[in-house]
């Protein structure tokens, strides 16, 4: 009889569903759990929520609160601009984005960084160079909503 385990994002560790992991022929008894999979049920699945898992249990995540107020889309030119306006250079950002652990990630962002012709406020890779320059969603709102007319 399969035993249902509950999936994690190996990277994010976030829940991704569940599974059933088979019995293991040699040792009746011991289940097979795929890696990244625990035993342990998330809480029941609420939309528009996120579970991570805790090496014990899953734990909710705050939910960042959709922006009030619709950011447009920047160019490169006004996002490059409103940085320096804000005391930040480009210079800066690269170095976050080169400090990231090596791997897909950081390239695609890299990629992002420096090939991009537009900037959308809601993409992930704002909030993660913002936090990691030390802003907060606040003050990164308030720099693009500064940069719009660059």
């Amino acid at each position: 009889m399969p035993l249902t385990v509950y999936n994690y994002h190996p990277s994010t560790l976030e829940y991704t569903g569940s599974s059933e992991a088979d019995e293991s022929p040699l040792e009746p008894g011991v289940y097979l759990i795929p890696a990244y999979a625990t035993e342990i049920a998330p809480p029941e699945f609420i939309p528009g929520h996120i579970f991570k898992w805790a090496g014990s249990e899953w734990v909710p995540e705050q939910i960042p609160p959709t922006p009030s107020l619709h950011m447009p889309a920047l160019t490169a030119r006004q996002f490059r601009l409103g940085l320096v306006n804000n005391g930040l250079t480009p210079a800066q950002v690269t170095a976050t984005i080169e400090a990231m652990p090596n791997g897909s990630a950081k390239e695609t962002a890299l990629i992002e960084w420096e090939y991009a012709t537009t900037f959308n406020r809601e993409h992930p890779l704002i909030a993660t160079v913002g936090a990691a320059l030390g802003l907060s969603d606040e003050q990164i709102d308030a720099m693009w909503v500064a940069s719009v007319d660059l």
